[in-house]
């Protein structure tokens, strides 16, 4: 008889996954049953002790913000976890969401993982097309053959734009990489009041209204301490991974209605006196080593005092609901770990909550923005426009970002901000280990210099599980991050870091830390600049001991020109060893869906039928700052027709053809700031009816301006101009036939729900025109020019 014990052992010394299937070899075959011996096949097994792990990762989330880093918005979920574990004060991001990500799950750099960048901004390089190599297996998969069960609630960044539609591929979706089961989004962010949600690979609707008390964080949350639930209860002996990664806080900055005003007053005193209020209470907590110095306020960014009173109003409450959105996050993590608490499960749960996968973003612009899907194009606010928004900031409808003060407040002490990869206001987030069961030096601080790339290697390392070499028949790439795992003991409290040295590059910022000295280039685009290309000659490196200065506050490239010229020279070794070349600083000009592969590439005439619904823009035809006609063929019935024929976007930005009191309307929705409509001046009769709508942009530059005119049977019905247009894409939703999922592009039918066509629509029909169109690269270069 097969000996029945647990084979993980065995299976840990394996370089090959998924191990051979049973053989069966213990069995014996008779005639009949009676005459036979089975031989199951045994479950994975994880080894005995195996812990539970809940790995949380926050977004946008600087180094400043949270109360357990001497920060003034209060998270207790993070202090109890920290008072009860380890906060590592120098632990490392990329300075961008899907770039960290990505880091994350693989245990690579990521470049080598071909994410440079976020997924909408693809391009064809091995670094940067936002495929992850089959080469690189993710935690889950490798946990996977460890008996670990695993699910992900919340923000994927890490599926290619142009792979997102219901054709697929699914390959690289959480639950072909290695997780049993997905909720959440896929994008950068997604409204949290109406979210693009999946649940595994298929879109589902929100399960409720913000009304009625729904917000995604929130939802996610249920879906996770409901999954966990389950797993305890079915399989009690086998551990989970859990992997929570709420939007929250990238913008939009939307907390739950019963959440507004809690930091009503709490920020009245401006982002400078913030960075001194914030800097102090960090030294005075020991988060950051004493004499560490308040770096200055860049120059372009403009002290608290020199704004106008009135708009310092609309600049306190920006900051007033970010944190109530933080707040209500951190909360949200709370239930999650008071449900595994609950389950007698919380001592041998290692949790690792990772506070921000980047800086505090600068993306919100000077003066902040009540539309970050429209400073993403290119295309910034004015104060007025802003002020306008002050009574309804963060309440459905916005999609609010705060002013670039703010971000660099929220990153105190240090320089900048997200995507600026040199300087550790866009790489340094703080990060709290808790493992009851085996971390007994809790309540104090960790100052090894570690990086996100060092997850997934410590948590092989507690499992006991060596890297395999070939995973479901791919050679696999060697693991770049380093096992922090060294750094739970007492003994190893004030141990030399393990990682000793790292490179860090985003859109041309760049930068070389080894031995304790870091070289930083901050190359030309400001991070609230979201177009436009910059000399590299006029690059400047700088040089820091960050022995001495933990917050990159003093500059020594003047005095150390030899080892500031190694550390570059060192980058470039890195650069060419990770995939990093070549270097490419343009942001906004890249969103362009055209320059990727997709279905729709070269198709002059694209027709939808009723019931295609949920395609992301990412993979679906440019509708935006293209000419183009639509033509809907519907049936009437006796009693009329309302409804939506067909929409792209939501509520953030985007167009719809709609049935309204018996007429054909289009609505044209400029990132909430301006509104245009064009309505048909007879009304729909009963019967079979051509509805054509045609846009017509006046210049190949995107964003420019257009002339939209329709048509109902042939005979002119209206005509409107657009004085802008959307420059790039709608933001995180998906084009509709037949009804309009998510959010509304038009308020009028937002308490519609899904507003559905009530008559038949037979096709929808877009009609590209034969000319000579710019490529994607030149609209890529026409945008670099964009005003």
């Amino acid at each position: 008889m097969r000996d029945r014990s647990p084979r993980f052992p065995v299976h840990l010394d394996r370089k090959h996954l998924p191990e051979p299937e049973w053989d069966y070899a213990g069995a014996k075959i008779g005639r009949y049953a009676t005459e036979s011996t089975p031989d199951f096949p045994m479950p994975q097994q994880a080894p005995e002790g195996a812990p539970n792990i809940l790995l949380v990762l926050l977004d946008d989330v600087g180094f400043g913000w949270p109360s357990v880093n001497g920060g003034l918005v209060r998270m207790p979920t993070a202090e109890r976890l920290a008072g009860n574990g380890l906060l590592y004060n120098q632990f490392h991001t990329t300075a961008l969401c899907s770039p960290s990500r990505a880091a994350l799950l693989t245990g690579r750099n990521h470049h080598t993982v071909a994410t440079g960048v976020i997924q909408e901004m693809a391009t064809g390089y091995p670094g940067y097309s936002g495929i992850i190599p089959k080469g690189t297996a993710t935690f889950a998969e490798l946990l996977k053959h460890a008996g670990y069960t695993s699910a992900w609630f919340g923000k994927n960044h890490n599926v290619p734009d142009n792979q997102t539609s219901p054709a697929g591929p699914f390959d690289n979706w959480p639950t072909h990489q290695g997780f049993d089961y997905f909720y959440g989004f896929i994008g950068g962010e997604t409204d949290q009041f109406f979210p693009s949600l999946y649940r595994d690979t298929q879109p589902v609707e929100p399960p409720a209204r913000p009304q009625d008390g729904y917000q995604l964080t929130r939802d996610l949350a249920d879906e996770c301490m409901g999954w966990i639930v389950k797993q305890k209860t079915i399989a009690p002996g086998r551990p989970f991974l859990a992997y929570f990664s709420p939007g929250a806080a990238h913008a939009p900055h939307q907390p739950p209605l019963d959440w507004r005003g809690r930091n009503e007053g709490r920020f009245d005193m401006g982002w400078d006196d913030y960075r001194r209020i914030v800097h102090q209470q960090q030294l005075d907590r020991d988060i950051i080593p004493a004499g560490t110095r308040l770096t200055e306020r860049p120059e372009q960014i403009p002290s608290w005092d020199s704004q106008p009173a009135e708009h310092r109003r609309l600049f306190a409450r920006q900051a007033e609901n970010f944190a109530d959105f933080l707040e209500h996050t951190d909360h949200e993590v709370g239930r999650v770990v008071e449900a595994i608490e609950q389950l007698g499960e919380l001592d041998n749960t290692l949790v690792i909550y990772i506070i921000g996968d980047n800086g505090s973003s600068g993306e919100g612009s000077l003066i902040g923005t009540p539309n970050e899907v429209m400073s993403l194009n290119g295309r910034q606010p004015s104060i007025e426009e802003a002020m306008g928004f002050l009574d309804s900031w963060g309440l459905p409808g916005t999609s609010p970002h705060y002013a670039v003060g703010w971000a660099h407040a929220g990153d105190t002490p240090f320089q900048w901000t997200k995507q600026v990869a040199s300087h550790f206001g866009g790489t340094r987030n703080s990060m709290i280990v808790s493992w009851p069961a085996r971390i007994a030096d809790v309540g104090t601080v960790r100052s090894q210099f570690h990086h996100v790339i060092d997850v997934t290697p410590t948590l092989l390392e507690i499992v006991g599980m060596t890297h395999p070499t070939e995973v479901n028949g791919y050679i696999q790439k060697p693991i770049e991050g380093t096992s922090f795992a060294y750094t739970f003991d007492a003994a190893n409290a004030d141990a030399p870091s393990r990682r000793t040295q790292q490179y860090f590059e985003m859109m041309g910022n760049r930068a070389m830390y080894a031995d304790g000295w870091i070289a930083s280039c901050r190359h030309g685009r400001l991070p609230w600049e979201t177009a436009g290309t910059f000399s590299w000659d006029d690059d400047v490196w700088e040089l820091y001991n960050l022995a001495d200065d933990f917050s990159q506050a003093v500059d020594l490239a003047q005095q150390e020109p030899e080892r500031l010229r190694a550390l570059q020279d060192l980058f470039m070794a890195e650069a060419a060893r990770y995939n990093v070349l070549p270097l490419d600083d343009r942001f906004a000009e890249r969103l362009d869906v055209t320059l990727r592969p997709s279905h729709f590439a070269g198709r002059h005439r694209v027709t939808f039928h009723e019931g295609m619904i949920r395609l992301p823009e990412g993979s679906g035809p440019k509708l935006v700052s293209v000419p183009l006609t639509l033509t809907a063929t519907v049936d009437i019935p006796d009693s009329g027709a309302e409804g939506v024929i067909f929409a792209v976007g939501g509520d953030a930005a985007g167009w719809s053809l709609f049935g309204w009191q018996g007429k054909a309307r289009f609505h044209y929705n400029f990132f909430g700031i301006r509104r245009h409509d064009l309505l048909s001046p007879g009304t729909l009769q009963s019967g079979r009816h051509t509805i054509a709508v045609t846009i017509t942009p006046q210049t190949a530059r995107p964003g420019g301006p257009a002339n939209v005119t329709m048509s109902i049977d042939g005979t002119p019905a209206g005509e409107v101009h657009l004085p802008e247009q959307i420059p790039q894409r709608c933001g995180t939703e998906c084009m509709d036939v037949g009804m309009d999922c998510v959010s509304p592009v038009c308020d009028d039918y937002a308490d519609q729900g899904l507003f559905p066509f009530t008559g038949t629509i037979h096709e929808v029909t877009f009609d590209f025109p034969q000319v000579t169109q710019p490529t994607g690269h030149e609209r890529l270069e026409l945008a670099t020019r964009m005003d």
